[in-house]
């Protein structure tokens, strides 16, 4: 406790940015106008706190009077004067989902209950650490790929439509002989690309109309949904990444007391992909039926054998909790070693690429001024 007193309390910054739905229910912990690393230090204050023998209202009074000014700051004077006013702290925050969501508030409640608050807000703090770094390592692993193909198909698109007319009206004057192969299919393309300019407003729309669809077809979001998980490489680190958070996420609301079938009902509401979603709802239908958990993991084929294994015998030794996070910690590996190869695949994959395009735009812009020049060389 000691150690603990001599951390430095300091004030969660809050930021504007707002975490968005994508149609699935909320996702874990992204509240409205508080950042995750936010809302996480300010859970891990409150814990040391509370540890440190300080009452739940004092506790949130010194978090709330050195936040600066904004939407956490103004929503954690409220839950105070809530709890000073005799609710429970879980009720004063649940009043608040858009911040602290039904996960959150479940897990307070079942600290409430327990005794525990301290404890369950220190593992609920852990918990939010790990799923944030794993979300940064998938993100910030694809974010290079992503900018580098981006920018590159914009300078290509800018020389197509720019750079090449240029040069075509050059050798139109200047060559009177029939263009190379190479220059002829760039300058073509390069008409292609003036010409049919509303191709990418089609593009456009067609964007739109798959947020749209995605938002209200149930049919075509969940055909999408499956297609994502059966891309090579994305869908197999977005499939491990999934089942890492499911048992992160379970393993963490069953240790901390909540009952299976309230802990399968957050997950579910905070699971974006709608197959991964039917197979938590299989899962939530055998429990409530009195049945297992592994047999309907292991039919809905997005758990592999080694996860219903570990999962069956968690369930028959009594340490369903402890075999899911251990199941976690495995998978969160897993997404790791799996981002980076696929990564360094893609940027080789890339760097090819834009040589050849790129090689081949310079050849066919000089090979007819080559040509030109092998001619007046003669004409000497």
């Amino acid at each position: 406790m000691a150690k603990k007193l001599q951390r430095k309390i300091q004030a969660p910054q809050v930021t504007r940015a707002s975490a968005k739905e994508d149609g699935g229910g909320p996702r874990l912990f992204e509240g409205r106008g508080v950042s995750i690393p936010a809302l996480s230090e300010f859970t891990t204050q409150l814990a040391t706190l509370i540890e440190a023998g300080l009452p739940i209202v004092r506790s949130l009074k010194i978090l709330e009077g050195q936040m600066k000014p904004g939407r956490f700051k103004r929503i954690l004077l409220q839950v105070t004067e809530e709890v000073e006013s005799g609710a429970p702290l879980s009720e004063a925050l649940a009043k608040h989902p858009k911040v602290f969501d039904r996960l959150y508030t479940n897990m307070i409640r079942a600290g409430e209950a327990g005794g525990i608050q301290d404890q369950i807000l220190d593992r609920l703090s852990t918990f939010m650490e790990k799923a944030q770094e794993l979300k940064s390592k998938v993100k910030g692993a694809l974010a290079y790929p992503v900018v580098v193909g981006i920018v590159a198909v914009v300078v290509i698109f800018l020389v197509m439509t720019f750079v090449v007319p240029k040069f075509e009206d050059i050798y139109r004057q200047m060559l009177h002989a029939k263009l190379p192969w190479g220059t002829q299919s760039l300058i073509n393309f390069s008409h292609f690309a003036r010409d049919y300019w509303w191709l990418w407003i089609v593009v456009g729309l067609l964007v739109l109309l798959h947020k749209t669809l995605r938002n209200k077809a149930l049919g075509y979001r969940r055909a999408f949904d499956r297609f994502l998980l059966k891309i090579p490489i994305l869908g197999l680190v977005r499939k491990k990444s999934t089942v890492a958070m499911f048992a992160r996420t379970f393993g963490t609301l069953i240790q901390s007391g909540v009952p299976h079938l309230e802990a399968l009902e957050i997950i579910k509401a905070s699971t974006t992909n709608m197959v991964v979603a039917d197979a938590i709802e299989a899962i939530h239908a055998s429990i409530r039926e009195g049945e297992g958990i592994a047999q309907p993991m292991g039919q809905s084929m997005i758990f592999d054998d080694m996860i219903v294994n570990m999962v069956d015998v968690g369930e028959q030794t009594g340490e369903l909790d402890k075999m899911l996070l251990r199941i976690a910690d495995r998978y969160e590996v897993q997404v790791d070693r799996t981002v980076t190869m696929a990564v360094k695949a893609v940027e080789i994959l890339l760097i090819l690429t834009l040589t050849v395009v790129v090689g081949f735009i310079v050849f066919a812009l000089i090979q007819p001024m080559a040509t030109l020049m092998e001619g007046l060389g003669r004409g000497r």
